[in-house]
C-alpha cells in the first residue's frame, strides 16, 4: 500500500480560523462584483461571491463550460476553518490584476472540501504525488477535463502570478507536456491508496497486538500526553481504540497513555474552561496555545471518548468536561430544528484568539476581591501567559494546593470558581463573536448523535437521549430520501449534494448506537437498509471494499476509496465495523464475511501503522473475542439497561425491551411477569438471570 504515512501528514497542516464576521459587509448590490457563488449556500463558498475572481461552483455546467471554452481549470478548495486560505484570498483572488489573469485563461472553481470531499480527495492526492506532501488552501490546475497537471497549497501573491503566467505560457506552447504530465498523475491518482485482495487466511493473536502497542507507545508523550511532537492533535480515535485494547488486554501502561492525554487536554489552552469544548489543535507540545477554531467533529469524538473513559475510571473530571461541552453544544452550536453546525472561527475583531483570552486586568475588573483565585487557578499573570499581555485559561497547579493557599475546602472551592467562571462567561458573551459556519453536516451531525448516545449511557441523563432522539428524526427527514439516497449537506432548508460514505457509515453506526439505549427497532432497521444500499451502489467487489461515491454520481477522473484513518475514522473501516455488527444482529453471515476480508486486505497494515489504521484495528479485537450479545426482555429492562451502561462493555452489544421483537436473538425468550437476561456469545446463550451483576459476572467469567 501506499506511504499512509504522508498521508497523515495532511493533520498537521490544518491551521487557524479567519473570521467571517471582522467588519459590517456591504449588501449584495453594493458589492463591486459578484460571481456565481452568490446562489450557494456554503459559508465558505459565500465568503468569496464577492471576489473579482470569476469564480464558480464545481457542477456539470461549470465542466461543460470548460471543454467547451476549452480552457484550463483552476480548482482550488479550502474550507471555513482554514487561516491561510483566507490569507490567500485576500492576497490573490482580491486582487484585481491577479483575477485578470485567473478569468481570461481559466475556469475557476471554489470548492468547500466539508461540503465536496471527493473532490478534495481526488486533487489533494495529485498534490500529494507532486509535492510530495499536501494541505489546504490546495490549488490545481487541470485540462479542460479535469485531469490536474499540477497542484500545489499556499502561495504568495508573486508566487501565484508567477506559477499562473508559467503555466499560461504552457498551455499556450507546450500542451502536450502537459497532456503527458496530466495522464502520468491520472494514473497515479486512480492507484494510490488501493490495497490488493488478501486471499491468505488471518490469524489474530494477542501477542501481536501487543507487539504493535510496544511499537506504538514509542510515540507516545507520557509526561505531557499525546504524541512526541508539535503542534499536537487531540487525535481521539486512537486513543479510543487504545481504551479498547487496554479492556481487551488490562496493559496498564496504556491506560496510563490515555490517562495522562485526557487529563493534560482537559487541564490545557486547547480546553475552553469557561463554556466548554476544545480546539482543533495545540500549537505546541503541552497542550497550551490552540488555534482557537472549534469544530464538530472534534468535539463529538472527544465526548465521545471522556464519557468511555469515565465508564473506565470514575474520574469526575471526564464529567465535567462531557457535560459542560454539552451545554456549550446546546448553547452555540445546535439550530432549532435539533442539527448541528459545523465549526466557530478562531478569529473575532481581526485578532486570534481574542474572544478567549484575557488580561489580568479585565480578569480583576470582573471578579474583584476574587480575582486573585482565579488568577492563581487559570495560570494568568499580569505579563500574560500568551502575546500581548493576554492570558490563555489553563491549570497547572493541583487543585489541593490552590484550595489551600486560598484557604477553601474542596467542596467550597469548586462552587466559588464555577461561581466565578459563570460571571467571566456572562462578560465574554458580550464580545464580538467569532463566526460560525453554520452549514449541516450528515456525517458529523451522526458522530455528534453518536457522542450524545455515548454521553447518555454513561451519565444516564435524559436530555441526552432527548437531543438524540431529536437529532436522529432530523437526519431522517431531512438527509435519508425515500430511496434511500443520502444527502451530505443542509442550509436554509435545502439539501443539494448526494451523501457520500462517511455520511452513510456514521448514520448507520449512530444509529446502532441509539438502537442499543432505546430499544427502538426502527433505527437498527433504517441502518440495515442504509447498509444494503450502500453494498448495491459503493461496493466494489473486484476490490472487496467501498468506494467513496455511490455509482449515481457524476463520475471524476478517479473513484476512490477511503481505507485509512485519520483525523476521523475512515469510512471502509466504519463501514466494515458497522457489517460485523449487524451481521450479528441479523444473523446475516454475508455481512460477517465481507468485513472479515475487508479486514483481512488491512490487516498488516492495522499492526504496523496502528495509527492510521485504529478504528480497522477495533474490528480486529471483536474478531479475536467474538462481541456478547446481551438480551434484556421485561418490564424492567430499562433499569437493567442501565446498570449494565455504568460499566464500560466496548465488547457487548445490547437487544431486548418490553417485547421480543423481530429480532432472531429475541425470540421465546420473554417470561411473563419477569425481567430475564440472556448473554449470548457465538450463537450460544447462557442461563437466564434477572439482574445486571448477574448479567455481567457471566460477561466477565
Amino acid at each position: 500500500m501506499k506511504n499512509w504515512a504522508t498521508l497523515g501528514f495532511l493533520i498537521l497542516l490544518i491551521s487557524s480560523l479567519w473570521s467571517c464576521a471582522q467588519t459590517p459587509r456591504l449588501s449584495n448590490e453594493e458589492q463591486p462584483y459578484t460571481n456565481a457563488l452568490i446562489h450557494e449556500t456554503s459559508p465558505y463558498l459565500l465568503q468569496h461571491a464577492h471576489n473579482p475572481v470569476n469564480w464558480h461552483a464545481w457542477n456539470a455546467a461549470t465542466l461543460e463550460k470548460a471543454e467547451k471554452e476549452q480552457k484550463m481549470l483552476l480548482i482550488s478548495v479550502g474550507y471555513a476553518a482554514c487561516h491561510w486560505c483566507h490569507v490567500m484570498e485576500h492576497e490573490s483572488f482580491e486582487d484585481t490584476t491577479v483575477a485578470r489573469i485567473m478569468n481570461e485563461h481559466f475556469i475557476c472553481i471554489k470548492i468547500d472540501r466539508e461540503e465536496r470531499p471527493d473532490v478534495d480527495q481526488v486533487y489533494m492526492t495529485a498534490c500529494q504525488l507532486i509535492n510530495q506532501r499536501g494541505g489546504w488552501p490546495l490549488n490545481a490546475l487541470a485540462l479542460p477535463d479535469g485531469r490536474p497537471f499540477y497542484a500545489g497549497t499556499y502561495y504568495t501573491k508573486e508566487q501565484w502570478l508567477k506559477l499562473l503566467n508559467y503555466f499560461v505560457d504552457s498551455y499556450q506552447n507546450n500542451r502536450p507536456k502537459l497532456e503527458a504530465t496530466a495522464t502520468d498523475i491520472t494514473k497515479g491518482i486512480a492507484s494510490s491508496g488501493e490495497v490488493a485482495v488478501n486471499t491468505s487466511t488471518n490469524s489474530y493473536t494477542a501477542a501481536s497486538l501487543d507487539q504493535m502497542f510496544d511499537l506504538w507507545q514509542k510515540q507516545i508523550d507520557f509526561d505531557l500526553g499525546g504524541y512526541k511532537k508539535s503542534p499536537k492533535f487531540p487525535l481521539p480515535g486512537s486513543w479510543d481504540f487504545m481504551l479498547r485494547y487496554y479492556h481487551f488486554s488490562n496493559n496498564a501502561t496504556a491506560l496510563e497513555a490515555i490517562e495522562t492525554c485526557l487529563d493534560k487536554m482537559a487541564a490545557g489552552g486547547i480546553y475552553d474552561h469557561l463554556a466548554g469544548g476544545f480546539a482543533r489543535y495545540s500549537t505546541d507540545a503541552q497542550w497550551k496555545v490552540p488555534h482557537f477554531e472549534k469544530m464538530l467533529y472534534d468535539n463529538a469524538q472527544l465526548i465521545s471518548l471522556y464519557a468511555q473513559a469515565y465508564q473506565v475510571n470514575q474520574k469526575p473530571l471526564y464529567k465535567e468536561v462531557v457535560l459542560q461541552t454539552l451545554d456549550w453544544m446546546q448553547a452555540e452550536m445546535t439550530n432549532q430544528e435539533g442539527a448541528f453546525y459545523t465549526s466557530l472561527d478562531a478569529d473575532s475583531e481581526g485578532e486570534e484568539g481574542k474572544f478567549y483570552t484575557w488580561t489580568n486586568q479585565e480578569i480583576k475588573e470582573i471578579l474583584k476581591e476574587d480575582a486573585a483565585l482565579f488568577i492563581d487557578y487559570y495560570a494568568c499573570t499580569d505579563a500574560g501567559n500568551w502575546e500581548s499581555k493576554r492570558n490563555i485559561l489553563l491549570r497547572k497547579k493541583a487543585w489541593n494546593q490552590i484550595a489551600q493557599k486560598h484557604q477553601f475546602d474542596s467542596l467550597s472551592m469548586g462552587l466559588k470558581l464555577k461561581q466565578l467562571r459563570s460571571k467571566m462567561l456572562a462578560v465574554r458573551n458580550k464580545r464580538v463573536r467569532p463566526g460560525l459556519d453554520d452549514k449541516i453536516l450528515c456525517a458529523w451531525n451522526a458522530q455528534m448523535l453518536q457522542a450524545y448516545v455515548r454521553a447518555y449511557r454513561a451519565f444516564g441523563q435524559e436530555k441526552h437521549l432527548s437531543i438524540a432522539l431529536k437529532n436522529a428524526a432530523f437526519i431522517q427527514d431531512k438527509f435519508i430520501g425515500k430511496d434511500l439516497r443520502m444527502y451530505r449537506n443542509y442550509k436554509n432548508g435545502t439539501v443539494a449534494i448526494n451523501g457520500f460514505l462517511d455520511d452513510y457509515a456514521f448514520v448507520i453506526s449512530a444509529f446502532i448506537e441509539l438502537y442499543q439505549v432505546s430499544f427502538d427497532e426502527q433505527w437498527l432497521e433504517q441502518s440495515k437498509l442504509l447498509t444494503e444500499h450502500c453494498l448495491q451502489h459503493f461496493w466494489d467487489s473486484t476490490a472487496q471494499m467501498f468506494y467513496y461515491t455511490p455509482d449515481y454520481n457524476p463520475a471524476l477522473i478517479a473513484r476512490k476509496k477511503e481505507l485509512t484513518d485519520n483525523v476521523i475514522p475512515g469510512s471502509n473501516s466504519e463501514m466494515a465495523n458497522n457489517l460485523f455488527k449487524l451481521s450479528l444482529y441479523y444473523n446475516q453471515q454475508d455481512y460477517r464475511d465481507k468485513a472479515l476480508q475487508m479486514l483481512s486486505n488491512v490487516a498488516d497494515n492495522v499492526l504496523q501503522n496502528p495509527t492510521y489504521f485504529y478504528n480497522w484495528g477495533k474490528l480486529m479485537l471483536d474478531v479475536m473475542r467474538e462481541p456478547y450479545e446481551v438480551a434484556i426482555l421485561g418490564n424492567n429492562y430499562s433499569a437493567i439497561r442501565t446498570a449494565l451502561d455504568k460499566q464500560y462493555l466496548p465488547h457487548v452489544l445490547l437487544m431486548g425491551g418490553l417485547k421480543e421483537g423481530t429480532l432472531d436473538l429475541l425470540q421465546h425468550k420473554l417470561v411473563k411477569g419477569r425481567t430475564t437476561v440472556y448473554v449470548c456469545q457465538q450463537k450460544a446463550c447462557q442461563r437466564p438471570v434477572e439482574s445486571a451483576s448477574e448479567a455481567l459476572k457471566q460477561i466477565n467469567e
